[in-house]
């Protein structure tokens, strides 16, 4: 019997063009002289910790919390929840994930696993072409996109005992949230961290992937850009049966 799985990327490409948090600067990338005489070709990256997709680590809000290279590989790899609020926040912008939403959501889905990782499927991710309308940039410097609730993450603290939270926007907090209230009081002060930025978690189901968290380990770092994996289980088959074309063998 063979497992074939799918692999989906939720990983946004990190260049020039990369949306940023306002007064962050965009990755650079300098490639000196170019590819010299032996072939060669290597450029140096200046690039912000907290850059496209992107993991926050406890000590990003945390004085005391782990940084980066810290963080155990065993906890960037677990089950991944997602939960999917696209018909929600189309109609509004500043939409606050709640405890009910997340009862509503494993009533339809099933528990979330305790030890995952969930991730708010927020359809944000489709504007960050326009960086404007993807951190929702208001007067006065105010932002508006969709994020977790304080009262939804609490709850996946203290029951589900979610080792990380994730989305599809440029921030976990309600980008009209200034005080960032998740990062500041719910989540990193308990050791739990952030993926920000994500892309494509609309093709990753409710429940079953598996999460795979690729961030660079900077040492003292705050945060890192991460290629963000997710495995789905696809259906079991006989050695030489057909398969679809985005399925292999695990």
């Amino acid at each position: 019997m063979v497992l074939l799985v799918r692999v989906v990327d939720l990983t946004q490409p990190l260049g020039p063009d990369t949306a940023m948090w306002p007064g962050s600067a965009a990755p650079s990338f300098d490639a000196g002289a170019g590819r010299g005489e032996d072939g060669v070709l290597a450029r140096a990256v200046s690039v912000h910790e907290h850059s496209g997709t992107h993991l926050d680590a406890p000590l990003h809000f945390a004085a005391h919390g782990a940084s980066v290279d810290q963080i155990g590989a065993d906890s960037l790899v677990g089950a991944l929840a997602v939960v999917d609020v696209r018909e929600r926040t189309q109609a509004d912008r500043d939409f606050h994930l709640s405890v009910c939403d997340l009862q509503e959501d494993e009533a339809a889905h099933g528990p979330i696993e305790r030890g995952s990782a969930v991730a708010l499927l927020t359809g944000w991710s489709e504007r960050r072409g326009n960086p404007a309308d993807y951190l929702g940039l208001g007067g006065s410097g105010s932002m508006h996109f969709p994020g977790f609730g304080r009262a939804a993450a609490e709850w996946l603290v203290a029951c589900r005992s979610v080792r990380g939270l994730g989305i599809d926007t440029a921030g976990i907090d309600p980008g009209i949230d200034s005080a960032s209230t998740v990062h500041a009081k719910v989540t990193l002060p308990h050791g739990v961290w952030h993926l920000e930025g994500l892309i494509d978690l609309k093709l990753v189901p409710a429940r079953g992937a598996t999460v795979f968290v690729g961030a660079i380990p900077f040492v003292g770092g705050t945060g890192a850009p991460a290629r963000v994996i997710a495995i789905v289980p696809g259906t079991p088959r006989t050695a030489g049966s057909d398969r679809s074309p985005s399925e292999r063998p695990l």
